[in-house]
Parts: structure tokens; C-alpha cells; sequence
């Protein structure tokens, strides 16, 4: 009685019963990111046993809030492309100690937190149109895929065309090729968990061949969260070289959030009237385990797109997003099984891929016949791979499109803030050049 009054489960139609089904299936679709994330940052010298438990604690927080609070059947954890932005563009790219990108972290996240209660957040929202959030999705998903290929070193550098082929007769690249062809066989047929389970698979017939071993222990207690939590430098975060990294770090969580809570919203049918219901709720979820996660020591946290196998299995309330916490809090105790999987590139790089792919399915919102709108999102879409960096990708986007616009006579139709923003990043790329 009590859980059917809290969650409304009769309003919405549903059953207990259906709710924890739903919250299993949304969390066997994500749980390759308790393996992913530690794998990522880690190589930014963070403690792969801190990162693992920060990821987990920083995916309860924001997913109880959701369940709890707002009631929506969304589940949150770090999320894919800002981990890879963290690690790779920040501190491996620029030189930047992993404390101060915590920093950034922490400092994007209490802004979206305050926005979250105010109205400026929508106003932001509106002010990017479409096409540029469809381009800044579309490239960070090429640019997480490419980081996915290089690991697998299906590429690899060249000095005469910058990057070619790997050498498909290593073990790491036929492997991550074994688990690519599993995982997409596997998705065209809409298995469920079909990233995780490519991942099972191929860690299962990597044991087989002796590339990884078996881990010594599959439980143990969690460990290594003091190498992280709080370990963020926030007054090395105010250097002027990351301001713009703590704009890129707001900008597409908070679309990326939005994104996908409307869309898994509409899915379940708890859209009304094209209005989302306790939204301000919704984004503070979001926001609250972003700042929580860069204390403890993670990159930023999103609603997570797998949530929508959860809905598609019938959930409808925040009690599958409850269920889903309980199964990451339960994940603390196999950290020895996750370092083991997490050790070997061809377990992991197929993940990258095929999320990368995934992330590129809202560019069908760009109008690419109309020139003003698509070349901005092109110029999105492939610098952020070809600079090796999200916020020039981001940049590109924000100073092209309201130029375009003023050469075209049409600058009453940029918002205000694109100007602004427009200025922010000229002087950003100015800066980076001297």
C-alpha cells in the first residue's frame, strides 16, 4: 500500500512485480559503465579501485534522487563522452592534474545545480537551436568512437597520414574485432544488455585464449576510496586555460541530461502536454550526483539513454530507478571481477564503439538542406574528433553558426546568449594559441 501511494503505481498503471523487471533490465543495459568508467579514468593515473567505488556511489545518489524524488524511472551515472573528456582531452591532452579537473567537475556541477531552480536553465536550452545540440551529440559520439578504435589499435598513429590501420594480427585488435562483430550481432537482433553481454562474452573467450587471467577473489570489500575523495582542486580549476572546459562540462551534461529525461519521458508516456512534470526535481538529480561525484572522485554524471529498456519492460515509476540503485550498491562488493575485465582494451573498446554509435542517432535533427543550420553542426561533428577535443568542437559550432547568421542578415534571429558565447570562445581559442 505504501509503495503504491508513493510511486503511484495504479496512476501509472503498473505493479511491483514490473517495476524491479524494469529496474533489472535498465540496469544489466548500463552496468558496463561500473567496468568503463574506472577503465577510463584510470589511465589518468587515478586509482582504479577509487574511481570504481566513486562511480558506484555517484550513480546511487543521483539514481535514488530520481527514484525517490521525482518519481521518473530514469536511472543516472557517469556519463560516456565526459569521462573520455576528462581523461583524455584534459589531463592526458592538456597536462592538467586529474584534482583540478575534479574541480571543473565540481564547479559545472554546483552551477547546474543552482540553474536547475532557476529559469535561466531553460533559457540556455532554448537558446542552442537544434542543430548544433544534434552536432555536439553526433561528435562527441564520433569522438568517443575513435577513442574506442585507437585502444583497440584497430588505428594507430602514422607519421605520413597522422592515423591508419592497426595491425589486425595482434591479439588486442582481432579480439576487440570478435568483440564488436558479438556486440553488433547482439544489438541488430535487440537482445537486451547487448554492450554488457558482448562484454561477458569476450572476457569469457579472452580467458579461454590466456590474455586475461581469472581474479583472485570475486568479492571483497570496497577499498580505495580515500586515493580520491576529495581530492579535487578546486582553486587550481580556476586557471583561465579551464574556464572553458567548466563551460564544455555544464553545457553538455545539461543537454545530454535534458536530452534524454524528455526522451525516456515521452517513451513511458509521462510527458503532459509536452511539459515534463517536477523537472526541477528531474535536473536536480542529475546536478546533485555530478557534484557529489567529482567529491568523491568521478567524471560527471547523466541520465543514462539504457534507461529506456527499463520503460520498454514496463516501468513507469521511480521504483525501477530505486531497484537500479540497489544493484549498483550490491556491484560495491565485485570490484576484483571488474579491475580483471577492465584490464583488458578489447573488452572495453567495443563498448566505446558501439556507444559512440549510438550517440549519433540525434543527427537526424539537423536540416542538412538547410546550409545555415547543418554546416555549424558539421564543423561540430567532425572537429571534435579531428582536434582530439570536445570544447573546440563546441567552440567551432558557437562561433560559426550566429556569424553565419549576422553574414546573412538574419542576427535578430540568434539569441542573445549565442552572442556571448560567441565572444567567450573567440577569446578561448586566442588564449590557447598564445
Amino acid at each position: 500500500m505504501f509503495l503504491n501511494d508513493k510511486f503511484k503505481f495504479n496512476e501509472r498503471n503498473t505493479t511491483l512485480s514490473t517495476e524491479i523487471l524494469a529496474g533489472i533490465t535498465t540496469f544489466v543495459s548500463m552496468s558496463y559503465i561500473i567496468i568503463v568508467n574506472p577503465s577510463v579514468l584510470n589511465k589518468t593515473g587515478m586509482d582504479f579501485h577509487g574511481v570504481f567505488v566513486a562511480t558506484i556511489l555517484a550513480s546511487i545518489v543521483g539514481t535514488l534522487i530520481m527514484g525517490l524524488i521525482a518519481n521518473y524511472p530514469i536511472a543516472i551515472a557517469p556519463g560516456m563522452g565526459m569521462n573520455a573528456y576528462f581523461a583524455f582531452v584534459i589531463v592526458l591532452g592538456m597536462g592538467i592534474p586529474w584534482q583540478s579537473a575534479l574541480g571543473s567537475v565540481f564547479i559545472a556541477s554546483v552551477i547546474f545545480l543552482l540553474l536547475s531552480l532557476t529559469g535561466f536553465r531553460q533559457s540556455l536550452i532554448e537558446a542552442i537551436p537544434i542543430s548544433l545540440k544534434a552536432g555536439i551529440s553526433g561528435g562527441i559520439g564520433l569522438f568517443i568512437a575513435f577513442i574506442g578504435m585507437q585502444n583497440a589499435h584497430l588505428v594507430v598513429a602514422s607519421p605520413a597520414t597522422i592515423i591508419t590501420l592497426g595491425n589486425f594480427s595482434e591479439p588486442v585488435a582481432y579480439m576487440s574485432i570478435l568483440g564488436l562483430i558479438v556486440t553488433i550481432i547482439l544489438l541488430v537482433n535487440d537482445v537486451p544488455a547487448a554492450i554488457f553481454l558482448g562484454m561477458l562474452i569476450t572476457a569469457i573467450v579472452s580467458f579461454c585464449l590466456g590474455y586475461i587471467p581469472l581474479p583472485h577473489s570475486i568479492l571483497s570489500l570496497p577499498t580505495g576510496l580515500d586515493a580520491t575523495f576529495m581530492h579535487l582542486d578546486i582553486a587550481g580549476a580556476f586557471s583561465p586555460n579551464l574556464f572553458a572546459i567548466i563551460f564544455t562540462f555544464f553545457l553538455v551534461t545539461l543537454f545530454d541530461t535534458t536530452g534524454t529525461m524528455i526522451g525516456v519521458a515521452s517513451q513511458a508516456g509521462l510527458m503532459k502536454n509536452g511539459h515534463f512534470p517536477n523537472v526541477k526535481s528531474a535536473l536536480l538529480a542529475d546536478a546533485v550526483a555530478s557534484t557529489i561525484g567529482s567529491i568523491f572522485g568521478t567524471s560527471p554524471t547523466s541520465s543514462y539513454v539504457e534507461s529506456g529498456t527499463g520503460v520498454a519492460a514496463g516501468g513507469r515509476t521511480g521504483f525501477t530507478a530505486v531497484v537500479v540503485a540497489f544493484l549498483f550498491f550490491c556491484m560495491l562488493f565485485f570490484a576484483p571481477v571488474a579491475q580483471v575485465l577492465a584490464s583488458a582494451p578489447a573488452i572495453t573498446s567495443p563498448a566505446l564503439i558501439i556507444v559512440g554509435f549510438l550517440m549519433m542517432g540525434n543527427l537526424n535533427q539537423v536540416n542538412w538542406t538547410d546550409i545555415e543550420e547543418s554546416l555549424p553542426a558539421f564543423f561540430v561533428l567532425f572537429w571534435m574528433p579531428l582536434s582530439y577535443s570536445i570544447t573546440n568542437g563546441v567552440g567551432a559550432g558557437l562561433i560559426l553558426y550566429p556569424l553565419i547568421k549576422i553574414f546573412r542578415g538574419k542576427y535578430r534571429q540568434v539569441h542573445p546568449l549565442l552572442y556571448v558565447f560567441l565572444v567567450l570562445f573567440v577569446i578561448q581559442f586566442i588564449m590557447m594559441n598564445h
